[in-house]
């Protein structure tokens, strides 16, 4: 008889762990969320962005630290030209762009 009691006062003290155990799954889950996977895909926006900016003569920097001058765009390939070489003329992918600055369009008086 006292097993039969211990045995029906452990099954009902189970069910609460059970939802107690889903409820910290939740709130780790929403954590991750909202602190790795909700920045990235911010971070990634803003990049794709940044990259339709992108134009023939924008002064650019690669994910390489290497910095150049646009030449050519096309739909995922960009072609930079590098230092004051005209030969050195590269072809690389669009999201190797990190940071782009436009010319200036004021004049010098």
């Amino acid at each position: 008889m006292n097993n039969l009691v211990l045995l029906t006062g452990t099954a009902a003290g189970g069910g609460s762990s059970m939802i107690i155990t889903v409820l910290y799954v939740v709130v780790i889950g929403a954590m991750l969320y909202f602190m790795m996977i909700r920045p990235q895909r911010k971070q990634q926006k803003q990049h794709s962005a940044l990259l339709s900016t992108l134009a023939t003569g924008d002064s650019v920097l690669t994910s390489s630290g290497m910095y150049g001058v646009v030449i050519d765009v096309m739909e995922d390939i960009v072609i930079v030209e590098f230092g004051s070489n005209k030969n050195c003329r590269i072809p690389m992918k669009k999201s190797a762009v990190v940071e782009i600055e436009k010319p200036s369009t004021e004049k010098a008086n």
